[in-house]
């Protein structure tokens, strides 16, 4: 199997963020980034995609939460995309739909090299612990955004803490599916040769 792994990191007057992740890991974590419900997401998504992940963030949380989560993504869809480096051989394409007792989270994505979001559905509460509940959308936007996907994903259900967590369980499940290594395939799976 090939070494798909990276390192990046991210400073700016706002957060300093280091990222590490492996694509074929074993759901392994060590995450810090001072928003605890915001770690344990993370760790979900890592745990269901089985990836292994390092993420370190030092943030702004004097002012709120929004750019420690913001920069997390960034950092991570940066991650992401050089770690696939050239996309050969991989799935590409997945549908999921994952429940949460009663909340339910979808994601389709396209590791597509042309970043697109599409969100539909809300959050039944505004805050989980010190987390935005609205941070969870944009955190997958930002994801989509830097790693070069196309991503639709949804949310409903009555609990806020359910309805952000299927919703990274549901992300980590999808991009595992689309970026294994697919034994038949040697080429960049794109009739235009690249992606």
């Amino acid at each position: 199997m090939s070494d798909r792994n990276a390192a990046v990191t991210r400073a700016t007057a706002e957060t300093e963020v280091e990222v590490t992740l492996g694509i074929d890991g074993d759901g392994e974590t060590t995450i810090d980034t001072g928003i605890g419900f915001f770690d344990h997401m993370l760790e979900s998504f890592a745990k269901h995609g089985l990836f292994d992940l390092t993420v370190r963030c030092d943030g702004d949380l004097d002012v709120d939460d929004h750019h420690t989560i913001e920069d997390v993504a960034i950092t991570l869809g940066e991650a992401l995309e050089e770690a696939l480096g050239d996309k050969r051989g991989i799935v590409r394409f997945s549908d999921r739909r994952i429940p949460l007792d009663e909340a339910v989270a979808s994601v389709v994505l396209d590791v597509s090299g042309r970043p697109l979001f599409q969100f539909e559905g809300s959050f039944s509460q505004s805050q989980v612990g010190e987390m935005t509940s609205q941070m969870a959308s944009h955190f997958a936007r930002s994801l989509a955004m830097n790693g070069g996907l196309t991503l639709h994903a949804s949310v409903e259900g009555e609990n806020a803490h359910h309805e952000i967590e299927s919703l990274f369980k549901c992300l980590g499940r999808s991009l595992d599916d689309a970026t294994r290594l697919d034994e038949r395939r040697t080429d960049t799976p794109s009739t235009k040769g690249e992606l």
